[in-house]
This record gives C-alpha cells, sequence and structure tokens, in this order.
C-alpha cells in the first residue's frame, strides 16, 4: 500500500457516554467532581510525602509515583469526554487519537509495574524485616521505579508503532469515550493479525508478569503470617499490606472487568472502563488516607502547620 493511502481517515468520532438526553449537564458535574477529586485527592498524597520526613520511605516513595500515574491517566481521557458532554462536538484528530492512546497505554502500564513493584516492597517488608533496609536500599528503589517508565515507554511504543502502519479508510465512530486499541484495530481495513500477535504475546507479559510478582508476594506473605499465627503479626501485616491490597483488587477487578468480560458485556465494557479510568484512581487517596496511620498523622501535621500560619 502507498505510504499517502496509510490513513484517509483525518479524524474519528467518539460516541462517549451512553448519556440519556437532557441529562448531560448531571453527569458533566459528576465526573467534572471525579476528576477534581482524583487530581487535588492524589496531589494531596504527594505534597505530604514530599513535606513529611517520615514518609521518606521506599513505600511511600513509590506511592507517589503511583499518584502521579493515577493524574495522569485520569487526565488523558476525562478532560476530553468532559468537552465532549459540554459541547456536543465528539471528533478528535487522528494524531490527537493517538497520541491519548499512547498515554493512556503507558500510564496503565505503569500503574500495573509499580504495583508489582510496591508489591516486591511489602514482601520485603514482611519476610525479611531485618535485611529491608540493605535489599530496598534507595539505588534500588530508583532502578526499579526507573525500569517500571522504561518497560512502559516500550511497550507502548511498540503498539503505536505497529498501529500507525494500518489504513483506516472509511469507518470513523469509535463505540468509546476515549481512544481504545481494541475499538482502533476494528476500524482499521488492513491485516492486523500482527497487532494482535502482539497484544496477545508482549501484552499478555506485561499484563500477567506483574500480576504473577503480585500473586507470590502475597501467596509468601501468608505462608510466613501462617507458619507462626498470631494476631500481632496478622494485625501488623494488615497494616503493612492492607492499603496496597485493596488498591490492587480494585485495579484489577476493573481491568478484567474491561479486557476479559467487555465483548460479552456489550456496552458495559464502557460502564466497566469509567470504573477504571475514573473510579479507581479517584478512591485510590482515599484508600491510602484513610487506612494508614502514617497518611494521616502526615495530613494532621500539614493542617496544624496551617492553622500555626494563618494565627
Amino acid at each position: 500500500m502507498r505510504p499517502e493511502n496509510r490513513s484517509s481517515v483525518s479524524q474519528f468520532l467518539l460516541l462517549g457516554l451512553p448519556i440519556p438526553p437532557g441529562q448531560q449537564g448531571v453527569f458533566f458535574t459528576l465526573f467534572l467532581g471525579m476528576y477534581l477529586t482524583t487530581v487535588l485527592g492524589n496531589l494531596l498524597i504527594i505534597l505530604l510525602i514530599r513535606l513529611d520526613s517520615r514518609l521518606h520511605t521506599p513505600m511511600y516513595f513509590f506511592l507517589s509515583h503511583l499518584a502521579f500515574s493515577d493524574i495522569d491517566l485520569s487526565s488523558v481521557t476525562v478532560p476530553k469526554m468532559l468537552m465532549n458532554i459540554q459541547t456536543q462536538q465528539q471528533s478528535i484528530s487522528y494524531g490527537g487519537c493517538i497520541s491519548q492512546l499512547y498515554f493512556y497505554m503507558f500510564f496503565v502500564g505503569l500503574d500495573n509495574l509499580l504495583l508489582a513493584v510496591m508489591a516486591y516492597d511489602r514482601y520485603v517488608a514482611i519476610c525479611h524485616p531485618l535485611h529491608y533496609t540493605s535489599i530496598m536500599r534507595e539505588g534500588v528503589c530508583v532502578l526499579l521505579v526507573a525500569g517500571s517508565w522504561i518497560i512502559s515507554c516500550a511497550h507502548d511504543l511498540l503498539h503505536i508503532l505497529l498501529l500507525v502502519r494500518l489504513s483506516f479508510c472509511a469507518d470513523n465512530i469509535i463505540t468509546h469515550f476515549f481512544c481504545d486499541l481494541a475499538a482502533l484495530l476494528k476500524l482499521s481495513c488492513s491485516d492486523v493479525s500482527l497487532n494482535e500477535l502482539v497484544i496477545f504475546t508482549e501484552g499478555g507479559i506485561i499484563f500477567f508478569l506483574p500480576f504473577g510478582i503480585i500473586l507470590g508476594s502475597y501467596i509468601r506473605i501468608g505462608i510466613i503470617i501462617l507458619r507462626v499465627p498470631s494476631t500481632k503479626r496478622l494485625f501488623k501485616a494488615f497494616s503493612t499490606c492492607g492499603s496496597h491490597l485493596s488498591v490492587v483488587l480494585l485495579y484489577y477487578g476493573t481491568t478484567a472487568g474491561v479486557y476479559f468480560f467487555s465483548s460479552s458485556w456489550g456496552s458495559k465494557d464502557i460502564i466497566a472502563s469509567v470504573m477504571y479510568t475514573v473510579v479507581t484512581p479517584m478512591l485510590n487517596p482515599f484508600i491510602y488516607s484513610l487506612r494508614n496511620r502514617d497518611m494521616k498523622q502526615a495530613l494532621e501535621m500539614c493542617v496544624n502547620r496551617v492553622k500555626f500560619f494563618n494565627w
């Protein structure tokens, strides 16, 4: 196929959410509130970790990157969705669609890898507490985070390069509120067998390898706890892992809904995507702040400082 005919589609149409007529204002206000809560909540986590020296530990170092990733993940999809609801202009340029897809996949992959890194950190903290500081030293933590960013970037770049070689001839309607890879492949009039093969192999590895690390870490933690059962040890493990485990269940539960059940759900995959791209990033700050004593203390300290300066 000649290069000039690679893509005859200059823009796509995002059908967006199945909002009943006359209720656009309600949904706009709802999602705007959720988006602002996501941004402010995660920014607060980053700020507290930066200001409180007691939170300068590996776990909170990883958490700050997860909070930053959650802000960006919501910012990739939600503002465009809000603009479409408000203006009823559903078009997005070809370049804008590709860019949105890249950053969406990037931060989804980064979340996945960071959760695996945090699970490994919890495993070391509980199973090897005496060697925790030597294993999770600063250089190792930086390397783990940098590796997560690099792997996610390379993963997304591979899929984007395979996507931009495809042709989009006539149909340009995306039945979603953002540019999703699966939806774009359905619209292509080129052979997408290579794309599907890479998604099945490389994409499967990127998804299931971190999941395996998380699962293996918690299995090992469970074995250690059950080997010498005690109320004190169970409480310590729950306080150490409870927040992370809650986020993991929320993350993989919504991911499974999007990628494993969407074909049978039909339009319900849009609802699952809303849960994943809007609700989950919004809930993460509440999970870590309400269930974490250190974060509560840091917040109280910050509030007391504000009150002191106001006096």
